[in-house]
């Protein structure tokens, strides 16, 4: 018996074997590098890729340059 208060030990109950049973075969992660698709317009700020195509007019900004962006003007009043 558990010195804790109302908790079975019993294991006779367990009938899908072990908690940590370990899940189904997990998938390689990808490789490190470009995402695939067309190819994409580098960041103005940064020169990271974004994610428009390069055929894309005007100033394009990566997500992270973008919201730093909408901060600074946000605040700037």
């Amino acid at each position: 018996m558990s010195r804790l208060v109302d908790v079975d030990t019993d294991d006779t109950h367990d009938t899908h074997g072990s908690y940590c049973e370990a899940p189904g075969p997990i998938a390689p992660a990808p490789p490190a590098g470009a995402a695939e698709g067309p190819p994409y317009a580098e960041c103005v700020l940064c020169r990271e890729p974004t994610e428009y195509p390069e055929s894309t007019k005007g100033a394009t900004l990566c997500p992270v340059c973008a919201w730093q962006e909408a901060g600074r003007t946000a605040c700037s009043g």
